[in-house]
Parts: structure tokens; sequence; C-alpha cells
């Protein structure tokens, strides 16, 4: 699970009570006040960094404690006497005092050094997620806000938006459900958690494997096959993607490429297929134990196009819009076989192969020359100063700020007009043992206002793993860590722009559909020359940018057979939708009809299996597989429409800075983009910019 949608599970419960927040700032002092003398005080910041094991147990103590005290209270209030100031403001200003409180026992979990610290930030983190967990169940507190929201009380619309969150949320969890229904559905749920890790335990099993020969490899660069354990004079090939992927792309020979694409289409067995098909059925039956008609209407109904129905009326369209493209690229494949393989049919595994190909004919790019140009320093540097004058940001380092390890840097960011403080951000961005493996950002605080009047200010961790700088010379980044750094970059600046009044409206808690647009906007700032520019320079002659013809080639790279690669993502999606929606579905059967007319033709391949190795549908994006292309397809809009003529235009960047960042979810996201556009969004953009571009 990844550490945005976990930090989204363990804070999902709404808040505290004003009178509690006084005992937990208290109780955070005691743990805290022998570490005061060394840290620097920053406005606004009340998170903590560096607490001990100890000092992570007693805090989650104190914090699971006064959350109690704030519900059981909440929980007292006469129904004929609920108001928003005893009810709704309590819950509130919990949920403002709170969340720094639990995101500095969950953070070190991920980012200190010390192995005694790690585990108790682990700890911590699942007492606290099921603390919540119970809390969003309690039918006692859930009958009290309906009680409200029946009342008539006149309240403004963001607070009318944070009563409704809450009530969807207690009834997600089943809070108006019978204690035999929630009994029922803590089995479905825990059912269904033990055959997702099933699946992805069958699907991650690395003892599967091939035996091939040099001959049966051919093509293959020599430095893979030097990686490939020998056995009987031949190579030993695991059904991984590791290996299996640059076989689909390199491999010469069409037999052996289809031979892995079976192998792997069947990794899972008829063992994976039985237990989706059963993930399914639970799943429903979780749905409609909660009120909904499936599980696809479920998972979707908190997320932007809010039903099934209107995510497949999205894909079908889009599959549509995209048949004529996809049908030009598929032309260049078929001619590409047909010249080196003579008359053979087009087929599921030729598909990266000659994709990559075409890609070396037609896109003049040396990967390894191109890292050349990313020192990792430089990099950072020029991300920063692009985002402070595109959005009318200062960003000032803190050098004497207490932080975990001594390579993390400490930023205040400051309105560049007006110069009031918006927020702060970490940036932990070098390797080290122990620290979270990927790129990510976590939010440390939510800006929100207290019951006193006072504002706590957004806080954001950025994690990369970045090597080390070797020698005194400065890492250098691959192209495709630039873009990620920056994409999550764009997340932190979404969170430090946020001014909801409420802390669970931060940018980092949005619709997941929403919380991805910005940062696929932004994006296309890695595939400009005047942003690349800014961003890199020769690491033996800083001075030295890339080039602009090397920025042309990167942005063809990632258009290339755009087409193609969404149908591919489109297909999966549609599968996905329609066995969420409908019951007793032969998944298989149903790949089997889909493929051809998804794929322009193109069959299934004959003995695969793809319903054993889908692990994306299986745990993590059931339902909601879509939602990374709905993501792109508002980001390429809002590009097209106000930024791509003028990339550094700081009226437009304030603009967006106000209109979409600083609402947070604060505000319907649809309205909010469809504000800002003056329109509803549309497909054109999308297909337009990847038309251009891909071949």
């Amino acid at each position: 699970m990844s550490p945005r949608r976990r930090e989204r599970r363990v804070i999902a419960a709404a808040g505290a009570a004003a009178l509690v927040a006084v005992g937990l700032n208290l109780a955070f002092s005691a743990v805290a006040a022998h570490r005061r003398r060394k840290r620097r005080e920053l406005p606004g910041f009340t998170a903590q960094v560096n607490l001990s094991a100890a000092d992570i147990k007693r805090l989650a103590d104190r914090v699971i404690a006064k959350s109690k005290e704030t519900y059981d209270a909440v929980a007292a209030v006469p129904l004929d006497k609920v108001s928003f100031s005893n009810v709704i403001a309590p819950l509130a200003e919990l949920d403002a005092q709170q969340f720094p409180l639990v995101q500095t026992c969950v953070l070190p979990r991920m980012v200190s050094p010390s192995d005694d610290v790690r585990r108790a930030s682990a700890e911590a983190e699942k007492r606290l997620d099921s603390h919540f967990q119970q809390c969003r169940q309690r039918e006692d507190v859930y009958r009290v806000i309906k009680a409200f929201t029946q009342k008539g009380e006149r309240i403004g619309l963001e607070a009318t938006r944070f009563v409704q969150c809450m009530v969807r949320e207690f009834e997600r969890n089943g809070a108006k459900l019978t204690q035999s229904k929630k009994t029922e559905m803590e089995k479905l749920k825990s059912h269904i958690d033990d055959l997702s890790l099933k699946y992805i335990q069958s699907l991650n099993d690395s003892t599967k494997f091939l035996l091939l020969s040099e001959e049966e490899l051919a093509g293959m660069p020599l430095e893979f096959l030097k990686e490939l354990e020998n056995t009987n004079r031949k190579r030993k090939v695991l059904l991984t993607s590791y290996h299996v992927t640059p076989i689909l792309e390199h491999c010469k020979v069409g037999s052996t490429r289809k031979l892995i694409a079976v192998a792997y289409g069947q990794k899972g067995g008829k063992e994976n297929i039985t237990i989706l098909e059963k993930l399914v059925q639970l799943r429903h039956r979780l749905a409609r134990l909660l009120g909904y008609p499936n599980y696809a209407d479920y998972a979707i109904e908190p997320r932007m196009p809010r039903t099934s129905r209107k995510v497949l009326e999205f894909l079908e369209e889009m599959s549509e819009q995209l048949n004529d493209l996809a049908n030009r690229e598929l032309s260049v494949l078929k001619d590409l076989k047909m010249k080196e393989e003579g008359d053979a049919q087009f087929s599921v595994e030729d598909l990266l192969y000659y994709m990559k190909r075409a890609e070396e004919l037609k896109v003049d790019l040396d990967i390894g020359e191109i890292k050349q140009y990313f020192p990792v320093d430089l990099v950072i540097s020029g991300m920063l100063k692009m985002f402070q004058d595109l959005f009318a940001l200062r960003f000032e380092e803190i050098k004497d700020a207490e932080t975990w390890h001594d390579t993390v840097r400490l930023f205040s960011v400051w309105d560049a007009s007006s110069s009031d403080l918006l927020g702060y951000f970490f940036l932990d961005i070098f390797s080290r043992e122990g620290k979270y493996a990927h790129t990510c950002v976590m939010a440390l605080q939510n800006g929100c206002l207290c019951s006193n009047g006072t504002r706590k200010v957004p806080v954001a961790v950025l994690l990369s793993q970045c090597p080390k700088e070797f020698d005194g010379n400065s890492t250098l980044l691959r192209f495709p860590e630039v873009v990620r750094i920056f994409h999550e970059f764009s997340h932190v600046v979404h969170h430090i722009s946020n001014r909801a009044t409420f802390s669970r409206f931060s940018g980092l808690q949005l619709e997941g559909d929403f919380a991805e647009i910005p940062s696929l906007l932004l994006e296309n700032w890695c595939y400009e020359s005047i942003s690349l520019k800014m961003m890199s320079g020769f690491h033996q002659d800083i001075t030295k940018s890339i080039t602009s013809e090397a920025c042309q080639s990167l942005k063809r790279r990632r258009d290339i057979f755009a087409g193609l690669k969404l149908k591919q993502e489109i297909l999966l999606c549609l599968v996905d939708q329609i066995i969420h929606t409908s019951e007793n579905v032969d998944i298989d059967d149903l790949i089997k009809d889909l493929h051809p007319k998804v794929m322009l033709g193109i069959p299934l391949l004959e003995g695969n299996s793809p319903a054993s190795c889908f692990p994306r549908i299986a745990i993590g994006y059931d339902a909601v597989c879509y939602s990374y292309i709905w993501s792109e397809v508002f980001a390429a809009d809002l590009f097209a429409s106000k930024f791509k003529d003028d990339l550094l235009n700081q009226h437009a960047g304030l603009r967006f800075r106000n209109k979409v960042l600083a609402p947070g979810g604060s505000k319907n996201p649809l309205d909010i983009i469809s504000d800002y556009l003056g329109r509803e969004p549309s497909l054109q953009a999308f297909i337009q910019s990847r038309t251009r571009t891909s071949l």
C-alpha cells in the first residue's frame, strides 16, 4: 500500500474537540520537553521530529485516549441539543490538533536511522490505524452527527461539505449497520485482505522459471545475459517483470517472445483465477451490505466520476477517440514485423518488441548521455526556482532546523508578494539504510484554522532514494527519476498552497483522481526546453544545459505509440469496471471477448490467462484502475488551455494556485476545474497532444 493511501486510512476519522486540543498539546509538550531546548521554534508548526521509541509509544497512547474522550463527549450530546458548536466543531478541532501528532508517530517508520524507533513507529501506526477504524464505526457518534444534519442549522458551504464527508465516511465504514452486520462486514474485509495477499504472493513467486539457450535469446544485451544463471548450458529466465519485460522488448526470436508471454500470463495459474473470482464475489457482498448495488459504485462514490456508469462512458469514449491514432501506430508496427520476420501475423507478444524497434528508428536519443545533464543538486535547485517563479512563491532554507538526519533540508514557503508564511517542506532525497525505498510525499501537518483563530500551516516531507555524492561529485539522475521527483514536489506545492479551513481538506487528502491532476499537469514542464534547461547542466560543465533537440526527443519518446499503450490500459480498466459491476462474470471469457475489440483486432494470446496476473485489480486499484487515465485527461486539458503557450507565466500560475490548489478538498473538484477552465474538461486536448508527437 502506498504511504499516501495508508496515510489517508490512518487519519480518515475526523478529529478532536477544542477542550481536548489543550490536553493533547500539554501531553505532547511533556513528551518532547527535553528536545525543545535544541529545536528552533517555527511559527505555525507544531509537529515534532526525533522522538525516541518510548516517546512515540507514550504519544500514541495519549492521542488514542484523548480521541476516545472526545468521541465519547460527542456521543453523549442529547439528540435534541445537537449544534455545530457541541458536535461538529469539536470533531473538526480534534482533526486540526491531532493530525500532526499522529504523523509525528507515523513518519519515523519511513525515515528514522534507528531500528528501535522505526519499530516503535510501525507499532504505533498499527494501533492508531485500528483505533481510528473503530472510531469511524461508532454508531453512537454517527447518530448524533445525523441528528445535527436533520436539525437544519445554517452553516457555511465548506462546513456543510465537511459534515457531508463525515457522514459518508461513517456510513461507508458500517456505522449504521446492526452489530451482526458489522461483524459480517469485518469478516468480509478480513477474507478479502487474506485473498488479496495470497494472490500477490503467488505472483511474487520467484521460483518459476524457463530455461532458454542463447540462440533462443538472440538480440538480448550481453549485460542482461551475464546476469542470468547458467543451468545445463542454458540460461535461467525467471518469470518476473525484471526478466520478462527486457525479453519482450529486445529478443529477436518471435517464438521465444511468445513462450515468455504465455508463461508469464499463466504465472498465477488456475489458483489465482479462482482467487480473483472469489474476491469479486466478496467485494460485491460487502458493497451490498453497505447499501450499494455493486462494488464499483461503492469504490467510485467518493471519487470525481461518482458512478461506475460515468467511468464506463469515459473509457468507451476514450477508446473510440484513440482508434485512428492507434490504427496508424499498429500499421507502423506491422510493417516493421513484415520487414524483419516476413509475412507473419502480428500478435500481442510483438507489441513491446516492435515498439522498441520503432523507437530506436524514430527517436534520436542516447539515454546514457542524457543522464550526464542531470546532477541531482542542479535538478533540485532548478526545480525550486521554477516553482517559485511560476507560482509566485519564495523558498527559504532553514539552516539550523532540527531534522532526523544530517542530509535532510528544511525550507519555509512564503507568498512572494504579500510575504505571508504559507508552510514548510522537508527534502529527504538521499538513500540510506532503513529508509522508505520509494519517492513519495507525506503530510506532516495540514493547513487549517483552529478554534482560537490561529492557523496551522501545511508541512510536507518529500522522500526519495537518490544515491549519495561520490568523491565530491554530484549524483546523476536518470531522466525518469527527474520526472518522478518533479511530480512529487508538485504534490508538495499543492499541499503548501492549501487555504481550506478544515484539516481534512488538505491537498494530500483529496479524492485520488483530483490529487494527481496538478502533478500530472506539471509533469509537462519536464518535456519542454525552457524548463528542462533550468534543471540541467553537463556534470563536467554545468553552464552547458541539455540541447533543445534532446528535449524534443524526450517528449517524442514519451508519446510514441501513446494510442496503443493507452488502449492496453483501457482494456484493463474496462475489465476492472465490468467485473466489479456485474455478477458471475467469467473473467477469462470477458478478456477474450474484449481484447480484439479494444486492441484493433489483435486477439488474446492463445493459452494466456491474464486473470491470473492482474495485481492492480487484486489489490490497491480494485474498481479504480481508470483513475490515472482520468487524471491525465484533465491535466492535458489544463496544460493546453492555460500554460502551453507560456510555461513561466506567473499570472497563470498564481491564478492556478489560488483557484485550483488553494481550495484543497473544500469544494467539489469537478466544479473547481470547470470553474477554472470556464467549461467542462474534454478529451480533445489529450488526444491532440499525443497525436502531434506519437509518430
